[in-house]
């Protein structure tokens, strides 16, 4: 069979050369999990949390029964199947499981809605998807049109009878297969999973990742930052289907044998302080707007924090009011990185040891960065260029995408990130903004004029202009100014309803936190919006 992504994959790995990361051609990921069994760690504990707790042979042994399942549905090497799952066990078990038989599974954000996941399973071909039995009804008439998709298997509950394809109850049809299963024989090089990208404007993106790359993010950075041993046990509130946090709750903690604390659902504040003081976790992972919200949380004062003795925070500018506030309650410092999905995991990273307030980061070895200026010459210290990125966990392309490719991945392996950068004289890297209108809301890439778009289709509006304002803790977020057809009698009733519009035709984090309802936009000589006057006035 050919490999589509055969010639993509960048031969120059001088970031490997550095952290001395070597390893088979002939590899497949599913070691990661696996090779505890070989280091006497199979009673160790693997998986806690509400969902049940799983040691390291029990966790082998439902993925072994998970990639014999999928092997007996007629799946080919390569094969897609699609994860639509919260943190559960069932999402490393089914994932090792699928990886082990020679297939690729899509990491799926739960918050998709049927029309985006008719997109997912159109472009990827995947005929195999496993759901949470909650998440099941997804998968209707819209999501299945014109799909592959012959088989949805339902895990964690009872799903009802609506789903459109052949549903496989994993209770009962997991339970009929052996839990030995061979490893297959894939390259190191070899398709292994993928994510996508959340999309700014026309489609979300697949971001296809090889057999090896965890193990390398797992060397350059976990190894360097992190240092953890079997004893802890890591609890990544950021879910399973982010890179950010598919690194934190699988990668690193089973890469030395420790332990992972799933908790699914919301990620309420109460929630979160109450899984800390009963399963004890060591290693902690959050965003900005997470630890916002814990530090103001009324539970905080009182909670049980002593179990942790360290705590991460990426994908935002952390403030030093949030930083100060965690602090007060933990005793502990976040520690601050930058990474992206296309590199897998966090790429710029501050210290324990070595940190400076307000920085993403020094760069983790195991990477080169460069930062350049718009005709891709290199930048000094103190002066503002774009951030490139290369190491051996970048993805070699983006699927049926040339054109994104093209534009993202250049020279040899390289990744155009589009972050404008400073970088001091002890090699800290401060985050500038991007070089395009792209904004991270929550964590995650939100484009202004995509919210736009959509305020604009809803009938009771005229017109509308969203743009992106900081935040007095250096967060960002949606502003909305709105003329509506008719004046809204109930301002917030009507700031709800158009929120609830953008949630469900967008994503959720997707909607203008603000709105601002009025007569006209301010225009510009030639008719168009005047974004600087709509800026000074919501901003």
């Amino acid at each position: 069979m050919t490999d589509p992504v055969a010639d993509h994959v960048p031969r120059d790995n001088a970031g490997a050369r550095e952290i001395g990361f070597s390893i088979p051609q002939r590899y497949n990921v599913s070691r990661i999990l696996f090779d505890n069994l070989g280091a006497g760690r199979g009673g160790n504990l693997a998986i806690t949390g509400p969902s049940g707790s799983h040691s390291y042979s029990e966790l082998c042994a439902e993925a072994g029964r998970w990639g014999n399942g999928f092997q007996s549905l007629g799946l080919a090497r390569g094969d897609r199947i699609l994860m639509f799952l919260d943190d559960t066990p069932v999402y490393p078990a089914a994932f090792f499981g699928a990886v082990r038989a020679g297939f690729v599974p899509l990491l799926i954000n739960t918050l998709t809605p049927p029309d985006l996941l008719q997109f997912y399973l159109a472009d990827s071909g995947a005929s195999v998807a496993v759901a949470d039995a909650e998440f099941c009804s997804r998968f209707d008439a819209v999501a299945c049109e014109t799909t592959q998709l012959r088989a949805l298997i339902s895990v964690n509950g009872e799903a009802g009878d609506h789903a459109a394809p052949k549903l496989l109850r994993a209770a009962d049809w997991l339970s009929g297969f052996p839990a030995e299963l061979a490893e297959a024989d894939t390259h190191r090089d070899e398709m292994a999973f993928w994510m996508y990208s959340s999309g700014s404007t026309g489609r979300p993106k697949g971001i296809v990742h090889l057999q090896h790359d965890m193990a390398y993010s797992d060397r350059a950075f976990a190894q360097s930052i992190l240092k953890l041993g079997p004893d802890d046990i890591c609890f990544s509130v950021p879910k399973m289907f982010f890179a950010y946090g598919f690194g934190n709750s699988v990668t690193f903690p089973f890469s030395v044998g420790a332990a992972t604390l799933l908790l699914p659902g919301q990620p309420k504040p109460a929630a979160i302080f109450e899984a800390i003081a009963k399963f004890r976790p060591t290693v902690f992972f959050g965003l900005p707007t997470l630890y916002t919200a814990l530090t103001k949380a009324p539970e905080a004062k009182a909670a049980d924090l002593s179990s942790l003795r360290l705590a991460l925070s990426a994908a935002e500018v952390l403030s030093a009011d949030v930083a100060n506030g965690w602090k007060d309650i933990t005793g502990l410092e976040i520690v601050e990185g930058l990474g992206s999905t296309e590199v897998l995991h966090i790429y710029l990273s501050n210290r324990p040891e070595r940190k400076k307030p307000g920085a993403a980061g020094l760069r983790v070895p195991g990477y080169e960065l460069a930062l350049r200026d718009a005709e891709g010459r290199d930048v000094e210290d103190g002066e503002e260029g774009i951030l490139w990125v290369r190491g051996d966990s970048n993805t070699p392309l983006y699927w049926n995408r040339a054109d994104k490719t093209a534009e993202t991945i250049r020279d040899g392996g390289w990744i155009y990130t589009g972050d404008r950068f400073l970088r001091d004289g002890d090699g800290f890297h401060f985050f500038r903004g991007r070089a395009d209108d792209l904004v991270k809301i929550s964590g995650q890439w939100v484009y202004p004029l995509e919210v736009e778009l959509c305020l604009a289709d809803h009938p009771a509006v005229r017109e509308c202009a969203v743009i992106a304002a900081e935040l007095p803790d250096r967060r960002m977020t949606l502003r909305a100014m709105v003329v509506m057809n008719a004046a809204p009698g109930d301002q917030t009733a009507a700031t709800r309803m158009l929120q609830d519009y953008v949630k469900a035709k967008l994503l959720p984090y997707k909607y203008p936190r603000e709105i601002l309802f009025v007569e006209d936009l301010p225009k510009t000589g030639t008719g168009k919006i005047d974004r600087q006057a709509v800026l000074r006035k919501m901003g």
